[in-house]
């Protein structure tokens, strides 16, 4: 598979698997999460899904397309240690998160991603959910959507 093929692939369980979640947890009441701002094609995407939601953000630096910068007080800029600390000594409560945390090398991210998730357990509300581009710890895995191929994206409940 080329890696245009690839990443048309990765996008695609993104936007899938964020639309699928969010219809999950349409009854809930909480927060969403954009974990890794990047370019903001998903924050984008997640404000345009779930309106009524508070969306914070978090990275370590604002460098998204000019469309795509969230607000101040949504803005957790920084180390993800602090920005989830943060949000957990605020009570927040999230109900949808999406983990797009990394570095590019597999063997990184997935070590990351296991030594953040219990920081993103402590700000997750009961029933939420996680989308996820790495595997997380600690959660219950759940399949999603059926076209998804489970070694693409990851999705759990809290």
């Amino acid at each position: 598979m080329s890696r245009l093929d690839s990443m048309l692939r990765r996008f695609t369980a993104q936007r899938d698997g964020l639309n699928w979640a969010a219809d999950l947890v349409a009854e809930l009441d909480g927060d969403a999460l954009d974990m890794g701002l990047g370019n903001g094609r998903t924050y984008d995407h997640m404000r345009e899904i779930m309106p009524n939601r508070r969306l914070w953000v978090m990275d370590r630096v604002l460098q998204c397309h000019p469309s795509c910068v969230p607000p101040e007080e949504d803005f957790l800029q920084g180390e993800a240690e602090d920005g989830l600390a943060r949000l957990k000594d605020m009570g927040a409560k999230i109900v949808i998160s999406h983990y797009d945390f990394g570095f590019g090398v597999k063997e990184k991210d997935v070590e990351e991603a296991a030594r953040f998730s219990p920081l993103i357990a402590d700000v997750m509300a009961p029933g939420g959910m996680i989308v996820s581009g790495q595997p997380l710890v600690g959660f219950k895995a759940v399949q999603g959507p059926e076209h998804i191929a489970p070694d693409r994206y990851y999705f759990y409940r809290a």
